[in-house]
């Protein structure tokens, strides 16, 4: 596995005038100076636009209106990678660029150990190749489960791995995609809007799919597939949809 651990952050502006200034200092400020990081293997921010909002489904109030998903992948030995993305983030409050600190909620944030990796057959990279690979957008979706050790979960475990992520890869315009469960929460002093509550590890999943089509259009797809299935009562849905990736100056 390329990199043993994943960090999502959900982030809603609470000034939307803000919305290119966001992109600009995160694009071209905070994103390049986190990839120089040895530690972190990849990083990638997506929005949803107003198209993939409108069907956006949060059960959970709290993951609604968002604005952006972003997530980081990190290499081994990944806790001094995590310390070394932490200091930055520190030392770029201290060198007085962190401009979003004043209009920015992050109302969950986690780390995630990366479960396993699936590809599309006629995509002919690796799974591990795949958050590298060219992509116009995710589906996204997270689920909490009440017993996350239980025989019910193992169940759904299994439906998803032999059932629903090849049902998945089936459909036009998903080249794979990654599962994840919940490891653990981290705040920082400087990011006093971090927040969301505390998760034990493995009560969370989260799955995501990369796309190479429109992700609205996809997404209906995914939806009539997903309406078939049946994991009973091991899992309750927190937030899915589909989200784009963000070009440049273009969607700024």
């Amino acid at each position: 596995m390329f990199a043993p651990l994943a960090f999502f952050s959900f982030v809603r502006l609470t000034d939307p005038a803000r919305y290119r200034e966001y992109n600009e200092w995160h694009q071209l400020d905070h994103r390049p100076e986190n990839l120089l990081l040895p530690g972190v293997a990849w990083g990638e921010r997506w929005a949803a636009t107003a198209d993939c909002a409108e069907l956006m489904a949060a059960p959970a109030a709290e993951y609604s209106a968002l604005d952006f998903v972003a997530m980081y992948w990190f290499r081994d030995p990944v806790e001094r990678s995590v310390a070394e993305w932490s200091e930055l983030a520190e030392r770029s409050f201290q060198w007085g660029r962190r401009p979003e600190l004043s209009y920015v909620e992050r109302p969950f944030l986690g780390f995630f150990t990366p479960v396993k990796g699936y590809v599309a057959p006629r995509v002919l990279v690796s799974p591990e190749a795949l958050p590298f690979r060219p992509n116009r957008g995710i589906r996204l979706s997270l689920t909490r489960l009440a017993a996350p050790h239980s025989l019910e979960a193992e169940q759904a475990f299994r439906h998803y791995d032999t059932v629903a992520m090849p049902e998945l890869l089936a459909v036009p315009g998903v080249a794979g995609g990654w599962t994840f469960s919940f490891s653990y929460t981290q705040r920082h002093a400087t990011t006093p809007r971090d927040g969301g509550p505390d998760f034990e590890p493995g009560s969370l999943r989260l799955r995501l799919l990369f796309l190479d089509e429109d992700p609205v259009e996809v997404e209906q797809e995914i939806r009539r597939r997903e309406a078939a299935w049946d994991t009973g009562k091991a899992e309750e849905l927190l937030l899915s949809g589909p989200l784009r990736r963000i070009i440049p100056w273009q969607d700024w």
